[in-house]
């Protein structure tokens, strides 16, 4: 898309939602308890803070406020206003994965990033989640999807669920309205290769109206990945068996929005 000669502000908006997912087996009551403790305080108030202002940092924007908070008895929220900085003519919005955390560049017009979080345990069968809701909005050229692979790499993510919206309109110097400035037909083609391998992905896009939205599951399981303070070595074949499919059917709830009979 060539590049559009506005009159004015760019007062598109453009928002990016998306939901990470950690699931875990803990099997006592003990255990539970310390892996919330332990999300707690690698999820605190003071780390996630840290993540959106790396973010910021990412996109090139300029932190104004930070309003944050740690949760009793568990979860933190942390929600910063911000503003443009420079933008160099290099930055586009070319369908492309933004950086990793090792390279850090690209901009962010104006506007705020929210991250909230959710620990929680299942009383009965063992299984923890972590829930992290993380939402980027733009108003202005750049699009937030440029500090998506940073973001996914941020959090050990199982589960990824995405949702991209540009909103508003934009005039150029003739006065026609623009609804978009960017192609995109995808949000998968804002993610790095070396991520895209890790995951099974699906997409439901509604183009026409600006909508994209993009699910994904890690690939691999290992049983291994998902044991909190329990030894794989000290459960029987038969418990072993149980764990997973637990495990997998936490996993498939989540990713499919819809719960499913545990079949023995």
């Amino acid at each position: 898309m060539e590049k559009i000669q506005l009159h004015g502000f760019n007062n598109l908006t453009k928002s990016l939602s998306f939901n990470i997912y950690d699931i875990c087996y803990a099997k006592s009551e003990q255990q539970q308890r310390r892996y919330i403790d332990y999300i707690d305080e690698a999820y605190s108030a003071k780390r996630l803070t840290q993540i959106l202002a790396d973010v910021t940092a990412i996109v090139g924007a300029e932190i104004l406020n930070i309003a944050r908070q740690d949760y009793e008895p568990q979860g933190a929220s942390v929600t910063m206003l911000i503003s443009e900085g420079h933008v160099p003519d290099s930055i586009t919005n070319t369908e492309a994965p933004g950086p990793l955390p090792e390279a850090i560049v690209a901009h962010l017009d104006k506007s705020h990033i929210t991250v909230h979080t959710y620990p929680e345990s299942h009383p009965y069968n063992g299984i923890s989640t972590f829930r992290a809701d993380i939402d980027v909005s733009t108003c202005g050229r750049i699009s937030p999807l440029k500090a998506l692979n940073y973001l996914i790499h941020s959090f050990e993510s199982d589960i990824v669920i995405m949702d991209y919206r540009v909103r508003g309109f934009t005039r150029d110097i003739s006065g026609q309205k623009h609804y978009i400035d960017h192609e995109i037909t995808s949000i998968q083609n804002y993610i790095s290769d070396v991520t895209a391998e890790r995951y099974q992905m699906i997409d439901v896009n509604v183009y026409q109206e600006k909508i994209f939205h993009t699910k994904m599951i890690l690939k691999d399981f290992y049983l291994d990945n998902y044991l909190f303070e329990t030894d794989k070595d000290a459960l029987t074949s038969e418990e072993r068996a149980t764990i997973q499919k637990q495990l997998k059917q936490e996993m498939a709830e989540i990713f499919y929005g819809r719960n499913y009979k545990l079949r023995r």
